[in-house]
């Protein structure tokens, strides 16, 4: 006789099986107890953003910690570097993130990140998030 029976096999299957579903919910998962503090003392602030668009114009918009738009001027692609530099040195905790139009090319979007990051500005992207069906 040369074939292997497997029906014993799977029958030993079907109750592993059988057994790891009555019980697993049965396990307790781990708790974290996380530490709790009181309300922090400064509001976060909002990031400074580089604005860049369709025909490639660069803008850097500054927002108050309510989102309300504080500042916004053109620059040049050259000025961008040394200016969010500048602006990173008065305020260190300053986060900066790209905000670039969805039909640019993402060769120019990289360039412009590079640029900020060899100025050590660390830099994010900013996106819009996509509303999910129900």
């Amino acid at each position: 006789m040369h074939d292997i029976n497997v029906v014993p096999y799977i029958d030993v299957m079907l109750v592993l099986l059988i057994i790891f579903m009555v019980t697993a919910p049965l396990v307790t998962p781990g708790v974290i107890d996380l530490p709790s503090v009181s309300r922090a003392s400064n509001a976060p602030s909002a990031p400074l953003e580089v604005m860049i668009r369709e025909d490639q114009s660069i803008s850097l918009r500054s927002r108050d910690a309510r989102g309300a738009v504080l500042e916004e001027r053109r620059i040049s692609r050259e000025e961008l570097a040394p200016a969010v530099r500048a602006l990173h040195e008065k305020q260190p905790e300053l986060a900066v993130v790209i905000a670039a139009d969805k039909s640019l090319r993402y060769e120019i979007v990289l360039k412009v990140m590079d640029e900020l990051q060899r100025e050590q500005v660390r830099v994010g992207l900013l996106v819009t998030p996509v509303a999910t069906p129900r």
